[in-house]
C-alpha cells in the first residue's frame, strides 16, 4: 500500500468564510469598499500601526500602486534583491524603472544592507527590502541609508504578515509596505494583498490611484459631492467577497500563526542532527526579528544534488518545492535591470534551496516521515 501524499501546502480555512460571503452577499454589496473591507483596514491598520491600509487584489497590485504612488519615471533606479518574486522587480519596470540587483546575506537570506550603497547612483529613487520566509530584514540599517540619500523605502512583505522587526511590525517601517493573501500565505483570501501607507502625505493620492484615478472614496465618504478624474490610476481594489473571507482569517491571525509555528519549530528540532553534521543549514532567525513561520527553507550542502533529492522526496509522496530563478539571470532582468556584481550568495542558494511542506493540520507524524526522506537522501539513512 503506497504512503499518504504529502502536499506542499493545503490552505487552511477558519469555518467561518462561507457565512461572511453570504453575509455580504445579503448586504447586497459586492463590489469593493464595503463593511468588510473597512473591518479589515481597520484589522491591518491596528495590528500594524500603518496610518493607512488599502486592500488590494494581490500584491502584486500593491507594488504596482507603491510604484505609481512614488511617480516612478523611466531610467529611476530601483534597488532590490535578486532572490524574489517576479513581482517585486516588474512593477517599478511597468513604469520604466530599472531594477538594480543586489546580492543577498548568507544568514537572512535577506537583502545584504552593506552592499546597497556602493549601488546607489544619481538615478537611484527607492530601496525595496523583501522580508524572505518572515524574517526581516536590517531595517534600521536600510532606513538609515535610505535617509541620508533622500530615498524612498517600499518594503516587500509579502511574507511578511505578522511579523516584526524590533517591536515594529514589517511592512509599517518604509514608506510603503505589501502585503499577500494569496493561498499560499499565512492568511489567505485566494488572492488578496494590501498597501499599507506610512506617510501621511501620501494617503489621499494613495486613494485615488486605487480607485481609477478618482476622488471616489472621499466622495463615499460624504467630502465632496461629486467624484471625477484626478489622477493616474487604475482599479486596485478587491471586491466585497473577497473581504468577506479575509476577514475572518484576519480574527484568527494570532492562532494561525501559533500553530504554524509549532510545525516550524519541529522540522527545527529535528534537523538540528543534520545541521550539526553538516549535511544542511537551517532557517536563521535573528533574535530582534519575530517570524510567523512562513516556510521551512533549508539549505544543503553546496556539494549535494538538489535535483536528486526532490526526486526522491517525489518518490516518496511528499510535496516540496524550490526558489526562486535568480531574477538577474532572467531574460527580463537581463533586458530591464543590471546587477551589481556576480551575486554569487543568490546564485549559490538559488541552486541549493528546499522548502519543507507546512502547514495548519501537517501532522508530527507526517513531519517525521518528510525528516526520515530527508535524512535517507543527505546521510544514507542514517
Amino acid at each position: 500500500m503506497s504512503a499518504e501524499f504529502i502536499p506542499f501546502n493545503r490552505p487552511w480555512m477558519t469555518g467561518k468564510e462561507l457565512s461572511n460571503i453570504a453575509e455580504a452577499h445579503a448586504n447586497m454589496h459586492l463590489a469593493g469598499d464595503g463593511p468588510f473591507t473597512r473591518r479589515c483596514h481597520e484589522w491591518l491598520e491596528q495590528r500594524s500601526g500603518c496610518v493607512k491600509a488599502l486592500l488590494t487584489h494581490s500584491c502584486t497590485a500593491a507594488l504596482e500602486m507603491a510604484a505609481l504612488l512614488l511617480d516612478i519615471q523611466p531610467g529611476d533606479e530601483v534597488i532590490l534583491p535578486s532572490w524574489t518574486f517576479v513581482s517585486t522587480a516588474n512593477a517599478f519596470v511597468l513604469r520604466g524603472g530599472v531594477p538594480v540587483f543586489v546580492d543577498i546575506r548568507e544568514d537572512t537570506l535577506n537583502l545584504d544592507e552593506r552592499l546597497i550603497e556602493a549601488a546607489i547612483t544619481p538615478k537611484t529613487r527607492v530601496i525595496v527590502p523583501v522580508h524572505y520566509a518572515g524574517v526581516s530584514c536590517d531595517m534600521d540599517a536600510i532606513m538609515e541609508i535610505a535617509r541620508r540619500h533622500a530615498l524612498k523605502v517600499v518594503e516587500d512583505a509579502a511574507q511578511g504578515v505578522m511579523t516584526d522587526y524590533r517591536g515594529k511590525a514589517l511592512g509599517s517601517i518604509g514608506d510603503l509596505g505589501c502585503y499577500s493573501f494569496h493561498e499560499t500565505k499565512n492568511l489567505i483570501s485566494g488572492e488578496g494583498g494590501a498597501l499599507l501607507i506610512n506617510d501621511p502625505a501620501l494617503v489621499q493620492r494613495a486613494e485615488i490611484i486605487r480607485e481609477k484615478g478618482t476622488d471616489r472614496s472621499r466622495f463615499f465618504r460624504g467630502e465632496i459631492d461629486k467624484y471625477t478624474w484626478q489622477d493616474h490610476g487604475s482599479s486596485f481594489l478587491p471586491g466585497e467577497l473577497i473581504a468577506a473571507f479575509l476577514l475572518t482569517q484576519l480574527q484568527h491571525a494570532a492562532c494561525i500563526t501559533e500553530s504554524r509555528l509549532a510545525c516550524w519549530q519541529y522540522y527545527h528540532q529535528r534537523l538540528q542532527p543534520l545541521e550539526a553534521c553538516g549535511l544542511l543549514r537551517r532557517p536563521f532567525v535573528p533574535e530582534d526579528c519575530r517570524h510567523n513561520a512562513h516556510m521551512y527553507p533549508i539549505l544543503l550542502n553546496p556539494g549535494a544534488d538538489r535535483q536528486t533529492a526532490l526526486q526522491v522526496f517525489g518518490s516518496a509522496g511528499i510535496g516540496v518545492v524550490f526558489h526562486y530563478v535568480p531574477l538577474h539571470n532572467s531574460p527580463a532582468g537581463l533586458r530591464y535591470g543590471r546587477a551589481t556584481g556576480a551575486l554569487p550568495v543568490t546564485c549559490s542558494v538559488a541552486e541549493r534551496l528546499i522548502r519543507l511542506p507546512l502547514w495548519i493540520g501537517l501532522t508530527q507524524t507526517q513531519q517525521d516521515r518528510v525528516v526520515e526522506v530527508l535524512y535517507g537522501c543527505l546521510a544514507g539513512g542514517a
